[in-house]
């Protein structure tokens, strides 16, 4: 009897502790993980933004008008609320030395196009050299390479948690405990039927049927919830992750096109990088946008129209290149300013609209698979008790029998 009543206790124990590990994972997938990861990149992609926005206002005039710098301004806004959230939220230590430098370079970056701004409302021209170069810099050199490592290691945490949420060794291992306290179980009826001439035994029979129940019931939703989780990364954090990825590259490849004109040094890394991102975002095999063509039915829409507008977009920063080379700095000028400000706008547009339907896939897919193993804590904690109950029910009646 005591030791049924233990083996009853420790599968309570082990099974509800295997179901806590999965259920709370899949949670902090939802609720911390996901979010984190989405800031990180939002905050990447509005330092990027309102660094282009900003610079290209000003090298159009010196009296832009007010529709760019009401952007640049939301961007700023929104990357500081995106930092100060993963600020809160993180407790990576190895984010620590990014955080700090985007926490210091984002004041200076403001102060920096501030600067700028009080020079070119006096008249003087945006060339190399001027605040705005070196604010454009400070984007390129400090902010935009620590958000990208935020970007990274909450897109690392994000994987780490899905694993843990749908590995299989804390759920096998529990299954393996059943399977054991069964064959223990059957040994102690077979053992009993002999001692007693009781062919059965009412309650060690509640106690298997328990058991069996409990064991179908953390099987099958365990299943149900890995299926949800796997469609959930593979239709949606997936394909997000790999858009994300393109949304960095074509940003870089339009701020690095406008720093180019501002600073006019002549210096061939530009179009090195750009030729090396271009391949890299794609279209093309093992491309950023042919790995996002896995989402769902819109996503994969909206990808598709990604590709053709990238083809499009890097011939068009290819002339840009081209007229530089040629020193023909009029027209290079225009075409950054104008030429190719709707291609990237447009090519943008495609993949943020992907991401945020590809991360609605994943959020209702994780929250299915979260509900799935929710309640599967209590049900073995009490299913093991009622295995304890019934064990000790069952052998008081066999021992009632000697009295």
């Amino acid at each position: 009897m005591a030791a049924l009543v233990l083996l009853s206790l420790a599968w309570g124990a082990f099974g509800g502790w295997a179901a806590s590990q999965h259920s709370s994972a899949a949670s902090a997938l939802i609720s911390v993980d996901e979010p984190l990861s989405l800031d990180a990149r939002q905050m990447y992609e509005k330092v990027a933004d309102a660094d282009v926005t900003i610079t290209t206002a000003y090298l159009a005039s010196s009296q832009p008008t007010l529709q760019p710098l009401q952007r640049y301004q939301a961007d700023i806004t929104m990357a500081a609320a995106d930092l100060a959230r993963l600020r809160a939220g993180s407790d990576d230590a190895s984010l620590n030395a990014a955080l700090a430098a985007l926490t210091g370079g984002l004041p200076a970056y403001t102060a920096y196009v501030a600067d700028a701004q009080s020079q070119y409302s006096l008249g003087f021209p945006l060339t190399g050299g001027s605040f705005m170069q070196v604010a454009s810099e400070e984007a390129h050199l400090v902010l935009l390479p620590a958000a990208k490592t935020v970007f990274t290691r909450e897109n690392a945490a994000l994987a780490a948690a899905s694993s843990q949420a749908t590995g299989l060794p804390t759920m096998a291992a529990a299954l393996v405990l059943a399977l054991i306290i069964g064959f223990i179980l059957y040994r102690a009826q077979r053992w009993l039927t002999r001692r007693t001439n009781r062919v059965l035994s009412p309650g060690l029979v509640l106690m298997s049927l328990l058991l069996v129940v409990s064991v179908v019931w953390l099987a099958a939703s365990y299943a149900s919830a890995r299926s949800d989780l796997d469609r959930g990364i593979a239709a949606g954090s997936g394909p997000a992750e790999s858009l994300a990825q393109a949304s960095i590259g074509v940003q870089q490849i339009r701020g690095d096109a406008v720093l180019n004109v501002i600073s006019r040094s002549g210096n061939a890394s530009f179009q090195d990088d750009f030729t090396a991102t271009s391949k890299l975002v794609g279209p093309g095999s093992g491309s950023l946008l042919s790995s996002a063509a896995t989402g769902n039915g819109q996503a994969a829409a909206l990808v598709a129209a990604a590709e053709r507008e990238a083809n499009a977009w890097y011939a068009a920063n290819a002339e840009v290149y081209h007229l530089g080379t040629v020193a023909s700095y009029a027209r290079e000028r225009e075409e950054v300013i104008s030429g190719t400000a709707a291609g990237y706008t447009a090519l943008e547009d495609d993949i943020t609209t992907a991401i945020t339907d590809d991360q609605a896939t994943f959020q209702s897919a994780a929250t299915a698979g979260a509900s799935a193993l929710d309640p599967l804590e209590p049900v073995v904690i009490v299913v093991s008790l009622l295995m304890a109950l019934g064990c000790v029910w069952g052998l008081n009646r066999r021992l009632a029998e000697y009295r």
